[in-house]
């Protein structure tokens, strides 16, 4: 058996507080089929589409896919640089 570890990786992300629905929808771009759904944003991924809840994170990963987190995972894992 090996270990392994994450290699550190630099991230944008945009928290969603319910007044910024505009902000995040620009963040994540109208071409990626993203869409406002009262208390929530709708992301369309390659999985299916995934709903950002308030608070949740909107994360840009490293290969241009846009993905929500909840905030106690993202605090775990991400901090500010």
């Amino acid at each position: 058996m090996k270990k392994f570890r994450k290699k550190p990786v630099e991230i944008e992300a945009v928290q969603f507080t319910g007044d910024n629905a505009g902000e995040v929808l620009g963040f994540i771009g109208n071409a990626r089929g993203a869409y406002a759904l009262g208390d929530s944003i709708v992301i369309r991924t390659l999985e299916g589409d995934h709903k950002a809840s308030l608070n949740d994170w909107i994360i840009k990963g490293t290969a241009g896919e846009f993905y929500p987190c909840k905030p106690d995972i993202f605090a775990e894992i991400y901090e500010e640089c």
